[in-house]
């Protein structure tokens, strides 16, 4: 009888045990990033999380890399539609996947439903200090004199990292062998080691080698410099008429109640209007930026009508997943 008692209070402890751990999972929002831990996205995604969490939302952060932010998006897509799914999404996942890929599992227009703009930064292109190039000018010199020696990386192929240089490179006749990785960590090990010499990125991962001096910035894809990196000029400045900004944003599967998405609307833009939040990300080369939801449908839009006729005149060769 003893035997049989103990037998039934481990399965009932069991049992509460599983129980208590779906429910606290179920407490908890979850932010999936489409890239590897320790990249510029995955950096900021973890920022904004810890700060939501101190407001009362419960935030974790899951990293789901891969295919140029397909892997992640679909799995958005397919959650419950409950606000306790988020993707981090950006130009690549809402609509240039659209350009780069025969056939997506998830519609980027009918499957996702805006929160927030949650940041923005534009392209840089940077590579290391030692190499006998210290800006684009000279960059697009040497590939001219020095055909198929350029190794170029980005953190995925349909992604407007890689993108954008697709079409300066178009635009200044040169050409480089791209390597995709999947998100800033291993590209960076890679440019530091010497597997490729320039990367299409943000100024969050490689803001720490730049100032370090391994790696230099060759040009900055905005209007304007760099706060963080002054002394690196624009496309602009060098002759090249080139603006990539990477925008980011919040999104959740379609379906979630309006109600849902206006309370993690509130407490996002309560964290990117927080003084002390946007000095914190400008050490990391983030520029806070929130929104309304109908704002940020506005924006994307403005950005797909911007993009994907430049992207459909370079006639890239379409991808599979």
């Amino acid at each position: 009888m003893t035997h049989r008692r103990t037998f039934l209070f481990g399965a009932f402890l069991a049992a509460s045990t599983a129980f208590g751990s779906a429910a606290a999972q179920q407490n908890f929002t979850k932010i999936v990033v489409a890239f590897a831990p320790g990249g510029g996205t995955d950096v900021y995604a973890r920022m904004l999380a810890e700060e939501m969490t101190k407001r009362g939302t419960r935030v974790i952060v899951e990293n789901k890399p891969g295919a140029s932010g397909i892997i992640a998006s679909d799995y958005v897509a397919k959650s419950k539609p409950d606000g306790q799914t988020l993707l981090v999404s950006f130009l690549g996942v809402l609509a240039t996947n659209t350009v780069m890929y025969e056939k997506l599992p998830y519609d980027p227009e009918k499957d996702f439903a805006p929160v927030s703009q949650i940041a923005y930064q534009p392209t840089i292109i940077v590579a290391r200090s030692e190499l006998p190039y210290k800006n684009i000018k000279e960059l697009v010199a040497y590939a001219k004199a020095n055909p198929g020696k350029v190794n170029r990386g980005s953190p995925g192929a349909a992604i407007l990292s890689n993108l954008a240089p697709v079409h300066f490179e178009k635009m200044a006749g040169i050409n480089t062998t791209h390597i995709p990785f999947n998100g800033d960590g291993q590209a960076i090990q890679a440019l530091l080691s010497g597997s490729i010499d320039i990367y299409g990125t943000s100024i969050t991962s490689s803001l720490p080698h730049v100032k370090s001096g391994k790696l230099r910035v060759l040009g900055v894809m905005d209007n304007r410099r760099l706060p963080q990196v002054p002394e690196a000029q624009t496309f602009k400045e060098q002759g090249y008429d080139v603006e990539a900004p990477l925008r980011y944003f919040l999104s959740v599967p379609s379906g979630t109640p309006k109600d849902v998405i206006t309370k993690l609307n509130r407490v996002v833009n309560e964290v990117i209007a927080d003084p002390a939040f946007v000095t914190r990300a400008s050490t990391v080369g983030m520029e806070p930026r929130g929104s309304t939801p109908e704002d940020m449908a506005k924006t994307i839009r403005s950005e797909v009508e911007l993009w994907v006729p430049v992207l459909k005149s370079l006639n890239l060769p379409k991808m599979d997943k």
